[in-house]
C-alpha cells in the first residue's frame, strides 16, 4: 500500500493519497469537513452507512468514533481533503458573525454526521481550488489559509442550521468547561464525584451536561482518550509500553492491553 500525506498545515488540511483500499477506525477530535477528490469513501456511523463518491463533501462532528473504508474506484486512487475546526478558531469565527442573523432555534442533532446535497458548486470549488498547492507541496500563505477555512465554514452553516448548534456549543459556558477539563485531566485519577465537584456541578448534573456533548458516558470517554493518548505515544518509540500505561492513567497493564487490542486490533507492543 503506497501513501502520501501531501502536507497537514497546523491540522486545516490534509490530503490524502491511497493507492489500494484502505479501513481504520477514526475519532475525531475536532469537527471535520472532508471532501472527495477520487476514489470512494464509505462511513459506518453506529451501523449506518454512508457513501462519498467523488465531488461529495460531509460535516464530521467532533468526539464520535466511525469506521472509515477507503477504496479505490474506476482505476484511480483514494484522494481526499480535510480541513478542521479547532475551538479556537471557532471561538474567534463566532465573534464575526451578526448575532441576529444566529437562527434561535437551532438545535444539535444527534447524528454526528452531515452528508452535504450532491453538485455543490461552492463546497466544490473551495476544495478543488486547494489541489494545486498539495501538488505543489506549497504552503498557502496565512491570508489563503483564513479565507478558504472561512468558506468552509459557511459551507456547513449554509447546509443546515442545526449545526450552528454543533460548532459553536462553547456558546453556553458549561459544555466548553467541561471538554476543556476532561482534555486536561484524563490521566489523572479523578472519580465522577470529583470532575463533578471540580467542574461545579452535582453528580447528576455532570452525567446530564456531558450526554448533551458526546454519546458516550465519561468513564468510556476517559478510557478512549487514554488508548488513543497511549497510541500516539507508542507510536512515536522509545518508551516502554508499560510507562506509557500508567502516564496515561491506566492502573493495570494487562488491562490496558486487552482494551488497546480490542479497540485497535493489535497488541500495543507491535503499535
Amino acid at each position: 500500500m503506497e501513501k502520501l500525506d501531501v502536507f497537514d498545515c497546523s491540522n486545516i488540511f490534509i490530503a490524502s493519497y491511497f493507492t489500494d483500499d484502505r479501513g481504520c477506525a477514526h475519532c475525531n477530535r475536532e469537527h471535520t469537513l472532508i471532501y472527495i477528490h477520487s476514489g470512494e469513501l464509505e462511513i459506518t456511523d453506529k451501523g449506518r452507512k454512508t457513501i462519498l463518491h467523488p465531488g461529495d463533501c460531509a460535516f464530521m462532528r467532533r468526539d464520535n468514533q466511525m469506521w472509515l473504508q477507503k477504496r479505490v474506484k474506476d482505476g484511480k486512487p483514494y484522494r481526499s481533503i480535510v480541513m478542521k475546526f479547532s475551538r479556537e478558531y471557532l471561538k474567534e469565527f463566532y465573534q464575526t458573525l451578526n448575532r441576529r442573523e444566529i437562527p434561535a432555534e437551532a438545535k444539535r442533532e444527534r447524528s454526528s454526521l452531515v452528508k452535504f446535497p450532491s453538485n455543490r458548486l461552492d463546497v466544490r470549488s473551495l476544495f478543488e481550488s486547494m489541489l494545486p498547492y498539495f501538488d505543489a507541496t506549497s504552503k498557502p500563505d496565512d491570508y489563503v489559509l483564513k479565507l478558504k477555512m472561512m468558506e468552509g465554514m459557511y459551507a456547513i452553516l449554509k447546509t443546515d442550521e442545526s449545526l450552528y448548534a454543533s460548532l459553536f456549543d462553547f456558546v453556553e459556558p458549561w459544555k466548553m468547561d467541561i471538554v476543556d477539563f476532561m482534555e486536561q485531566n484524563y490521566m489523572n485519577d479523578l472519580s465522577m464525584e470529583e470532575m463533578a465537584y471540580y467542574t461545579g456541578r452535582s453528580l447528576a448534573t455532570f452525567k446530564r451536561d456531558f450526554k448533551k456533548i458526546s454519546e458516550l458516558t465519561p468513564q468510556k470517554w476517559l478510557i478512549r482518550r487514554r488508548l488513543e493518548a497511549a497510541r500516539d505515544l507508542i507510536r512515536k518509540g522509545g518508551r516502554k509500553v508499560s510507562e506509557i500505561c500508567f502516564d496515561v492513567g491506566f492502573k493495570n497493564l494487562s488491562h490496558f492491553s486487552k482494551l488497546y487490542k480490542e479497540t485497535y486490533g493489535m497488541a500495543p507492543t507491535y503499535s
